[in-house]
């Protein structure tokens, strides 16, 4: 198996490190690494051929391993290098790219998407990479705000005064968000959270977060442990409670997703403008199709007439690239090592995990809900929420 250099500028990532490679040559496998593939995460060549691990050029790569690793995507020159029998690993989004689980079944490519891991099953819980990354974004995110922000976070006692606390707002509690809670409370800033599942107060609260309640909005708990899309009447209930909460805060960080679907927009352009000059706001499910802030610019930083700075990083994970690495490649190991039968990968559709995660095999699409999509008619599709 191979783990490539990652070809986006912006991505630093690399889907194997060298801690992980003695684990998989112990369980029969031969690891190749593109040249330079660790090196924007801090990890050299050097220390993948210490570890066990051949050092090749990617067209070697891609004509010697079977087993082909990536952090995000499957790219173009991979697709077409590809051949029948091979597997590739990665964060393949079908639900997003269904288009791309066709041509690999075209080819004959066995495709595992790492996003599909079962995050409800115990012994996944190992190979969980969305949770992992999550983490790392939940983190960078109050730090970045931390940043941006023109006072101090906690609240300081000096000769010169007194100065406040600053008050963060976390919206969506997910793993994403649990951390951003965690790290601001560490940092020491008053919390405060919000998510439409009522069953995450006590996380909340067990952090030392206050938990808001509105009123308007009853439980939208979905399938997984994920929040399920509101409707657009509960959307514009919510966001005008919601709006009084967030007015009130110095920072705001969101981190509501829901899979397969638009981020629901929690700040609204009018919620902005109530907040106060110099407020901050870290939207981390910014992507192209959107983000939780209606003014936030995916990749952009920009600061309203009134003062407020919105920051909408695409890739939080990418932005600690040495510590989201190690994580990623664990969680890709551990799923890895429970497939591989004498050296070798087997498939077992049958596997509660393999059946969320692989989602081409013998040239088909096997899983069910890119297989919806990929019978869904694109003008259906590009309408969906």
């Amino acid at each position: 198996m191979a783990a490539l250099k990652e070809l986006d500028p912006s991505e630093h990532r690399v889907a194997l490190v060298p801690g992980e490679v003695a684990r998989l040559t112990a369980a029969g496998l031969r690891v190749l690494v593109e040249e330079g593939a660790g090196a924007a995460a801090w990890f050299p060549d050097a220390d993948y051929a210490k570890a066990g691990a051949s050092v090749a050029s990617r067209a070697r790569v891609l004509t010697d391993a079977d087993v082909i690793l990536t952090v995000g995507t499957v790219p173009p020159d991979v697709l077409a290098a590809s051949r029948p029998g091979q597997t590739m690993v990665g964060t393949l989004q079908p639900l997003l790219a269904p288009q791309l689980a066709a041509r690999l079944s075209e080819r004959g490519v066995t495709a595992l998407s790492m996003d599909g891991i079962p995050r409800t099953l115990g012994r996944a819980q190992a190979m969980d990479s969305l949770t992992s990354q999550a983490s790392v974004a939940g983190y960078k995110a109050v730090l970045i705000a931390a940043d941006h922000f023109g006072r101090y976070v906690p609240m300081l006692m000096t000769a010169s005064g007194t100065t406040p606390p600053a008050s963060i707002l976390v919206l969506g509690v997910g793993v994403a968000g649990l951390q951003a809670i965690g790290t601001a409370h560490r940092l020491g800033a008053i919390v405060s959270a919000y998510d439409v599942r009522p069953e995450t107060r006590d996380q909340v609260l067990s952090l030392g977060a206050r938990f808001v309640t509105l009123r308007s909005v009853t439980a939208a708990v979905g399938e997984g442990g994920y929040a399920r899309a509101l409707t657009t009447d509960e959307r514009l209930t919510l966001q005008g409670e919601l709006d009084d909460h967030i007015a009130a805060h110095d920072i705001v960080i969101t981190a509501a997703q829901v899979p397969g679907h638009r981020p629901p927009q929690l700040v609204s352009a009018a919620a902005i403008a109530r907040m106060r000059p110099g407020s901050v706001i870290v939207d981390t499910a910014a992507s192209e199709l959107g983000g939780n802030v209606e003014l936030s610019q995916p990749g952009e930083t920009t600061v309203t007439p009134n003062g407020v700075t919105i920051i909408a990083p695409l890739n939080l994970p990418a932005m600690m690239a040495t510590g989201a690495s190690m994580a990623y490649s664990r969680n890709i190991a551990r799923m890895l090592l429970s497939m591989v039968r004498d050296g070798k990968v087997v498939i077992d559709l049958d596997d509660e995990i393999q059946a969320a995660v692989v989602i081409t095999h013998d040239g088909r699409v096997v899983n069910p809900a890119v297989n919806a999509l990929l019978a869904t008619p694109p003008e259906e599709v590009a309408t969906q929420p």
